[in-house]
C-alpha cells in the first residue's frame, strides 16, 4: 500500500477531470486513453506532491477518500466546462437573434441542440482553450487541489471552500457579456427594419429582413470575435482562482 496509495488517490481524482473537463471529455477521445494517460499523470507527478497519507482500500474510510477524489476532479473539470457552458449561451443568443435558432445540430461533446452559431463558437474557443495552455491550467490545478484540498480532507469543508455552484450564475452573466455586442447590433438593425415597415407598408418586411439579419450578423460575428478573448480569459482565470492559480 505504500506503493498503491501515493498512486491510486491523485489517479481517481484526475480521471474524474477527465471526464467532464473541456478537450479531456471529449467522445473522440477513447476510453483507455484516458485511463491510461490520467495513470501515466498520477505517476509522473509524483515528485511534485505533497506527502499523500497511506490509505488502505480496505480501510474503512477508502470509500470516503474516495468520493472525496472523484467530488473534487469532478468540480475541477466543471470549473473548466463552465467556461464553454458561458460560449454556448452566447452562441444561442446571438442565433437567436439572427434567425438562426432553428438551424441547431445535436453536439456529440455536450449531448445537447446546439445552433450553428453557438458550434462555431464552441469550435472556435475550444481550440483558443488549447493554444492558451488550458489543458494544463487544468491539470495543474489538480496537482494544487492536493496542496488545498488533501487526501483525507473532509468532503463538506471541501464544498464549502469550492463553492463551485456559485460558478453556475458566471454562465448566464458572462454568456450574455460575451454576446451583448451582436445582440445591440442585431436590435438595433431590428428597429431600423422596424422604421422602415412603418414607412413603406407595402415592403415585404419578412422577405427583406432575413436576409438582411443574416448578413449582419456574419459581418458581425466576424468583427466581434478578437473582442471575445478578454471575457473568455477572465472566465477562464475566475474559475481556476480557487485552486489558487
Amino acid at each position: 500500500m505504500a506503493w498503491l496509495s501515493p498512486v491510486l488517490w491523485p489517479f481517481l481524482r484526475i480521471l474524474a477531470m477527465f471526464s467532464v473537463a473541456p478537450v479531456f471529455s471529449q467522445r473522440v477521445v477513447p476510453v483507455r486513453y484516458k485511463v491510461g494517460m490520467a495513470l501515466v499523470i498520477a505517476i509522473a507527478a509524483q515528485a511534485s506532491f505533497t506527502e499523500i497519507p497511506i490509505i488502505s482500500v480496505n480501510a474503512p474510510e477508502a470509500v470516503t477518500v474516495a468520493i472525496l477524489q472523484v467530488g473534487v476532479g469532478l468540480a475541477i473539470g466543471f470549473s473548466a466546462r463552465v467556461v464553454i457552458a458561458a460560449i454556448e449561451m452566447a452562441g444561442e443568443a446571438i442565433a437567436l437573434q439572427m434567425g438562426l435558432g432553428f438551424a441547431s445540430f445535436f453536439d456529440p461533446t455536450s449531448g445537447a441542440q446546439l445552433s450553428a452559431v453557438s458550434r462555431f463558437l464552441v469550435q472556435v474557443f475550444t481550440m483558443f482553450f488549447v493554444v492558451v495552455n488550458g489543458h494544463l491550467f487544468v491539470l495543474l490545478a489538480v496537482f494544487k487541489s492536493f496542496e488545498i484540498f488533501p487526501v483525507d480532507g473532509s468532503l463538506i469543508q471541501v464544498i464549502n471552500t469550492m463553492r463551485v455552484h456559485e460558478l453556475g450564475a458566471s454562465i448566464f452573466s458572462s454568456g450574455l457579456w460575451i454576446a451583448l455586442p451582436m445582440m445591440a447590433l442585431l436590435l438595433f438593425t431590428n428597429l431600423t427594419m422596424g422604421v422602415i415597415t412603418r414607412i413603406a407598408p407595402q415592403m415585404n418586411i419578412f422577405a427583406v429582413g432575413f436576409p438582411i439579419t443574416l448578413a449582419l450578423g456574419l459581418v458581425g460575428i466576424t468583427a466581434t470575435l478578437p473582442s471575445m478573448e478578454q471575457p473568455f480569459l477572465r472566465l477562464l482565470e475566475r474559475a481556476f482562482e480557487v485552486f489558487g492559480i
